[in-house]
């Protein structure tokens, strides 16, 4: 790494996914991403690389898909509406194993909604990227620094499981600007043995399909697809705990949700409360584990998000219900603040003295 930038979020993204080794982006301008295809536009033909302003975002999201079959490390973003429409697609690489990152700055929604920052996509993301069965790692930043960090991370993740991951960013962290210092430039990259890019005669034919018209093949390559999906559950899972140790109250909080509901976590200790945050990173995999390994020492969690709360059956499933979860949150485009959070800390403890 060198010396650090002032950065927006959106371009920390983009110049942190062109260090990665990305060479093809395809995207569709909407608010509050743009920005990403606006860098990689001016960037991308310095480099030898390919930026295509696709369509529709269903074509950006079917470039991806041919992108990668080929071997390619590619990209293309979008807003909460334009996810929805790759949605096909998303599920199309995953049934033929495609290494992609696709990236989300959320805003509100549902519908046209707004261009406020949001976290009201945590559903799709988590649960129905797509349709059948299938899983995506799902990275969620909460800083500048982890925009890069984590997008950079991601084509990695992407091509070590081959399959697409997630980048769940909100309009928020897209347009602040913080001092980031932008990883190295990738050295060699992983051989794709399975890539549809020619072969000179030298090996079989490789083709990039999610069709089986037999389903006791479709079976064997899902149940082989989630043995490798229970790998990545127990290798994965990633967090960052502030002031856990001997917290009484954690808040569970995850993107720029998170940064306001540290600042509560403060506030609560200094009226003598207990609290502590647990911070996602990883949506999918969840940090189950960590979350189990407090229930001996928490007696309440509070989930915050910048949704109606779709966040919180993932905290009780991780803990199997055995302690209280209660929500706090701001939708469609609002967001929490540090009092709202402390207040909701504060009511949480007076229900469990």
């Amino acid at each position: 790494m060198g010396d650090k930038v002032l950065m927006k979020g959106n371009e920390a993204l983009a110049a942190a996914a062109l260090r990665a080794g990305c060479r093809f982006y395809f995207g569709y301008p909407i608010t509050p991403q743009t920005e990403i295809a606006a860098y990689m536009s001016k960037v991308m033909p310095r480099i030898g690389g390919a930026f295509l302003q696709a369509e529709s975002e269903i074509s950006a999201i079917n470039m991806l898909y041919g992108a990668a079959a080929a071997g390619a490390r590619a990209m293309t973003s979008s807003s909460s509406p334009g996810i929805s429409l790759k949605g096909e697609g998303i599920s199309y690489m995953a049934g033929a194993d495609l290494p992609g990152v696709i990236v989300n700055v959320e805003r509100g929604g549902p519908g046209l909604g707004s261009i406020q920052p949001s976290q009201q996509d945590y559903w799709q993301a988590t649960r129905a990227m797509g349709h059948g069965d299938s899983r995506h790692i799902v990275y969620a930043p909460s800083t500048v620094q982890e925009m890069a960090d984590l997008t950079y991370l991601a084509f990695d993740k992407a091509d070590e499981y081959r399959m697409p991951v997630i980048i769940l960013a909100d309009g928020l962290l897209g347009q602040m600007m913080e001092a980031v210092k932008l990883p190295e430039e990738k050295g060699e990259l992983p051989e794709k043995p399975w890539a549809t890019s020619g072969h000179g005669g030298a090996r079989p034919h490789n083709i990039a399909n999610s069709l089986y018209l037999k389903p006791d093949k479709l079976e064997k390559s899902l149940l082989a697809r989630y043995e490798r999906y229970e790998r990545i559950e127990q290798s994965e899972q990633r967090f960052e705990g502030f002031m856990l140790e001997d917290a009484e109250y954690v808040v569970v909080a995850f993107g720029a949700s998170a940064r306001i509901a540290r600042s509560a976590v403060l506030k609560a200790r200094e009226e003598g409360i207990s609290a502590g945050l647990l911070r996602p990173i990883t949506l999918w995999p969840y940090p189950n584990d960590a979350l189990q390994e407090m229930l001996d020492h928490v007696k309440a969690f509070l989930s915050v998000e910048m949704s109606m709360g779709q966040m919180i059956d993932d905290i009780r499933l991780a803990i199997h219900d055995e302690r209280p979860v209660s929500f706090y949150g701001r939708t469609g485009g609002m967001i929490p603040t540090p009092e709202g959070v402390l207040a909701a800390i504060e009511r949480a403890a007076e229900r469990t003295v």
